[in-house]
């Protein structure tokens, strides 16, 4: 797909999830102004596989990443705001996230675990390792559990594993769109700056870099480097330093992170490499509109994690109280290429925290 195709298909999606949002957040407001529920949060332990009734509101589970984490910041911004209404029904929300990324797909498949233990009524999770974490998922499924994945595995991965749906940017367009950016600005040998190596989400983003850059002839290949770097500025700054001291032909880097894009562009600084190296990243904070509008970095690729949140769990919200579903599969949140020609459209979401 076009990067202009893929901008107007997220401008359809965008108001298509505004208008659901509104829907969901509506229906659930006045049913529960009739609703027995009660105010202590309680529900049963599981619920029909088909949707239904949940006594005493549901109770949601959302496994995200770490709590310090800006990015997982805004999807549980937005769990915690489609939570207010799951709260003013009788249900609740919680949140689960890793101490750290280290052991990333065999630490989820535990909370996901726990979740279960403590008589979650549905379940959102992303899939981000699909060796380590598909038998907890199916897991959720087979306890009749309702179970929506987002952020990470596509809806492949919510087929596989029999959830509802998926929420959240599909990683490998995602990818594309920034390829295709990359070349049409003219660069040729673009390094994609992995820090989570193996999880299913960035090898896509990666790969999908490859994939758009060659359509106008240009190259891009993966920089792994060990998890245990990821948030680590100082160790991704080196490293993509060595890189470009290596390989003088290098003339992008892409990183799967706002984080490692703020040590990338440190790095192309200390490497003399400013101006003939251009920067992107995907997800999207207010240093890297500052970078964007400054003109120090190319883009960035944004998926909307605040509506990932939001959205995920106000559908699991209908679904288990009233079996609300909905037909479109997946719920796309992304992706959009924010550039210098955009980057004033959405600075009100980055000064909000959504975006």
């Amino acid at each position: 797909m076009s990067i202009k195709s893929a901008r107007s298909s997220l401008g359809r999606v965008a108001v298509g999830t505004a208008v659901m949002a509104t829907v969901l957040a509506t229906a659930a407001c006045s049913s529960g102004a009739s609703s027995s529920t009660t105010a202590t949060g309680s529900a049963t332990s599981s619920t029909s596989a088909s949707g239904g009734s949940t006594k005493g509101g549901p109770k949601i589970f959302a496994i995200g990443g770490k709590a310090d984490d800006p990015f997982w910041s805004r999807v549980k911004r937005g769990t915690d705001d489609a939570g207010i209404v799951v709260s003013a029904q009788g249900g609740s929300v919680t949140w689960l996230g890793p101490q750290n990324y280290d052991n990333l797909g065999p630490d989820a498949a535990k909370l996901i675990q726990s979740a279960i233990s403590q008589g979650a009524t549905a379940i959102v999770a992303p899939d981000w390792v699909p060796e380590a974490m598909d038998a907890a998922l199916k897991e959720v499924v087979a306890n009749k559990i309702p179970l929506i994945i987002y952020n990470a595995g596509g809806i492949e991965a919510a087929d596989k594993v029999g959830a509802l749906n998926y929420v959240g940017s599909d990683e490998g367009l995602a990818g594309q769109s920034g390829g295709e950016f990359f070349g049409t600005s003219g660069q040729k040998n673009v390094i994609c700056v992995n820090t989570l190596p193996g999880a299913a989400n960035t090898e896509a983003r990666c790969k999908g870099i490859a994939d758009g850059i060659a359509k106008s002839g240009g190259k891009s290949t993966q920089l792994p480097l060990p998890s245990s770097s990821f948030g680590n500025p100082t160790a991704v700054a080196q490293a993509i330093k060595a890189a470009l001291l290596k390989d003088s032909s290098i003339d992008g880097v892409v990183t799967i992170s706002t984080g490692d894009a703020d040590s990338a562009a440190s790095a192309i600084d200390q490497a003399g490499a400013t101006g003939k190296v251009k920067l992107g990243t995907f997800d999207l904070d207010p240093t890297q509109l500052k970078r964007i509008k400054a003109g120090t970095q190319l883009f960035a690729i944004d998926q909307q994690p605040y509506m990932q949140g939001y959205l995920a769990v106000s559908m699991l919200n209908g679904y288990t109280q009233w079996g609300l579903n909905l037909p479109q599969k997946p719920i796309l949140t992304g992706p959009a290429i924010i550039s210098k020609d955009n980057v004033d459209t959405v600075q009100a979401g980055a000064d909000a925290g959504v975006r």
